[in-house]
């Protein structure tokens, strides 16, 4: 009896199963095979459902035989169900790739209804389809099949269907791995963008630009229009890769990487992907950076929470190469800003600030003036930060040929004897500290030690003039007026008044807030180079004088007779002009040299009257006020230069001298030339 019952019951099964199937074949292509009613997908076969699948908060009422003749799981799941006698089942899947909306696209190939595979969904289908073991045992042309022939022959032979793909992996992530799907979209995202666009442009390029031709030209409808594309630059790709999360966009950078693409390419890459995920970094710069592959995305990212800003900018510094160049420092200033508004590690500030000091020649001043993130709030502005990068970059260029330790670098007389290479970049960045200077100068939260050390760090050579230095102690002494006068002096001791300019030094020859000792030396030094320079224009006067008589005498001679008369000419009028403009700097330099020894002549009475007080009323004749004063000057440091004051002086002499004995010579021509002429008339005369 038995028997004959489950004969019965497999004759059943089977009309049912036929039934279904049926069913299913008439429902063909129809797109409205399936109807969602709230938290539920229902089957409209007409047949009613003998199982309920449900996936995740998603409940399906399908039919056994359709689904258990394509998935090997299902098969299992279901047999397992049928042991407990109901004759609706119910099945859970709680880990399917994809969710429910994958299995929604699952049930609907069991059902034969048409399926529409796109770069978008066939990463989940394949996913899925190996979870559940869709295989060719069940049924030819399964799922895995169709899902691996699509993902290989078009998916991957697209640039753009091939980051759709890459960043569906990310929900499947784990499946992916273990189906090498990652690493394929990876590799061939890696292999098209090692392609030079320009040289292939025909079918490579296929991110938004029109269709060619293989002779390179633009099609129109299929039809060879004759014009050429535009160039294509190197970061084409830049935008599409990040739309990645960053796990897979730092493993596509690391192909890419060993693909041997340029390194200001994969540089490049890195700060945009920055910018689009970091707020702070999308503020608009100036510059070379608003263009280019450093321009700031117009796409907005995903907000990532501090944390994760956190990481991605620790990772991002990791990934970027310690070499010079390859990224602005305008960015390094910008992360390095955003690092300690997020408490990054201790490790990447410093690398930061090492990036920086790497290329300090290269920044602005706008990018050294960064506010104070401490809790203590000593100062407005980072200057310790400050410090260390300008401690890295000296390091730097110790290290590297021809750099501040090498013995090529050197200082003679006040002449730059080194390479100009090194020079150059050390000279710009004593400019830039110099600003800085004048720029933290006025905080007056500001310690003397910080200022004094920070001016004195950079080497003496790199500043051609102190002007920048002197300004920023200017402005400082101005902003702590309580500072004693041994501060005031040991910080104007970083000053060189020979590096002073003229300007500079008729500033500080008037400047009440510098000591006394600091005036003195400037007016002295100015004083000299005034002296030198008259001493060198009379000499470049008498030059001239010599040369216009040899035009007087010469010129038109030789103009006669080789036919230059009217170049001679010229030369005789330019020689005038100058000698003119010569004359006049001469007169202002004059007066300007009167007006500084009346200055000095009172300073020195001023000084004999000081030592006289302090040896208690000693004598007041010549000779001891010039030791006086000899003792002074040796104290205030230039007593060694007395003998070249003296030179000039001398030199000045001679010059005046020499001047006098030529206006006597011209005289005497005169009174000959008056001499001849009378002697004609009166030969004329008497020949009458």
């Amino acid at each position: 009896m038995v028997p004959f019952l489950h004969y019965i019951t497999c004759i059943f099964s089977y009309k049912a199963a036929r039934a279904e199937t049926m069913a299913c074949m008439k429902l063909g292509s129809k797109s409205d095979a399936f109807q969602r009613q709230g938290q539920a997908w229902f089957c409209t076969t007409g047949l009613p459902s003998d199982i309920v699948v449900e996936v995740g908060e998603m409940s399906f009422h399908l039919h056994k035989f359709p689904l258990l003749s394509r998935s090997g799981v299902m098969e299992r799941m279901i047999a397992e169900a049928a042991k407990d006698g109901d004759d609706k089942c119910l099945i859970e899947i709680s880990d399917l790739p994809g969710g429910d909306k994958t299995f929604e696209l699952v049930a609907k190939f069991c059902y034969s209804v048409k399926l529409e595979l796109t770069a978008s969904n066939v990463v989940y289908l394949r996913c899925a389809a190996e979870h559940l073991e869709m295989t060719e045992e069940y049924g030819e042309g399964n799922l895995i099949s169709q899902t691996e022939t699509f993902f290989n022959q078009v998916v991957l032979k697209s640039w753009k269907d091939s980051i759709k793909a890459l960043h569906s992996c990310d929900e499947v992530l784990e499946y992916a791995d273990e189906l090498n799907i990652t690493k394929k979209c990876i590799e061939s995202l890696a292999m098209r963008a090692s392609t030079d666009p320009n040289l292939f442009g025909w079918p490579v390029v296929e991110h938004g630009g029109p269709m060619q031709s293989p002779g390179g030209s633009v099609l129109w409808n299929g039809i060879s229009t004759g014009a050429r594309p535009k160039h294509t630059s190197s970061d084409w790709w830049y935008e599409d890769a990040s739309m990645l999360s960053f796990p897979l966009f730092k493993r596509l950078i690391t192909v890419m990487d060993s693909r041997g693409i340029r390194e200001d390419i994969i540089a490049g890459s890195l700060t945009y992907y920055t910018r689009k995920y970091l707020p702070g970094l999308k503020r608009r710069r100036g510059g070379a950076e608003s263009s280019g592959r450093f321009s700031t995305p117009l796409g907005s990212g995903t907000v990532l929470s501090e944390e994760e800003q956190k990481n991605l900018l620790e990772e991002i510094q990791e990934l970027l190469r310690m070499q010079k160049g390859l990224v602005p420092t305008k960015f390094f200033v910008d992360m390095l800003r955003i690092a300690k508004i997020l408490k990054a590690s201790p490790d990447c500030i410093a690398n930061l600030e090492k990036r920086i000091g790497m290329q300090l020649d290269q920044a602005a001043l706008e990018d050294l003036v960064m506010p104070s993130f401490s809790h203590t709030m000593e100062t407005l502005y980072d200057v310790d930060s400050v410090q260390r990068i300008l401690d890295h970059f000296l390091a730097t260029d110790q290290i590297m040929p021809g750099g501040v330790g090498s013995p090529c670098s050197s200082v003679d007389d006040g002449n730059l004897i080194g390479s100009p290479q090194s020079i150059t970049p050390m000279t710009a960045v004593a400019k830039l500290i110099d600003g800085y200077l004048a720029e933290v100068a006025p905080d007056v939260n500001l310690k003397l030690p910080k200022f004094q050390a920070l001016a004195a760090a950079v080497p003496e050579y790199a500043r051609l003039l102190d002007d920048g230095l002197y300004r920023a102690i200017d402005i400082y002494l101005k902003h702590h007026p309580w500072l004693a006068e041994t501060e005031r002096e040991n910080l104007c001791r970083l000053l060189d008044c020979q590096k002073l300019s003229l300007e500079a030094c008729t500033h500080a020859a008037q400047n009440e807030r510098l000591p006394l000792r600091i005036i003195v030396q400037v007016l002295f030094f100015e004083q000299l180079q005034l002296r030198t320079s008259v001493a060198g224009c009379f000499l470049v006067s008498d030059n001239l004088d010599g040369g216009s008589r040899q035009l007087r005498s010469g010129g038109f001679v030789g103009g006669s007779t080789e036919g230059g008369g009217g170049g001679g000419g010229g030369g005789w009028a330019t020689a005038v002009r100058e000698n003119q403009v010569l004359k006049v700097g001469m007169d202002s330099m004059r007066m300007r040299v009167c007006e500084l020894e009346k200055e000095c002549s009172n300073m020195r009475q001023e000084i004999e009257k000081l030592g006289k007080t302090t040896k208690g009323g000693g004598s007041a004749s010549n000779g001891g006020g010039s030791k006086t004063w000899e003792n002074v000057s040796k104290k205030l440091g230039f007593g060694f230069k007395l003998k070249s004051h003296q030179m000039c002086s001398a030199q000045e002499g001679s010059v005046t001298k020499s001047n006098n004995e030529n206006v006597k010579i011209e005289k005497l021509k005169d009174v000959k030339e008056r001499r001849g002429k009378h002697k004609k008339a009166s030969s004329i005369s008497s020949e009458r």
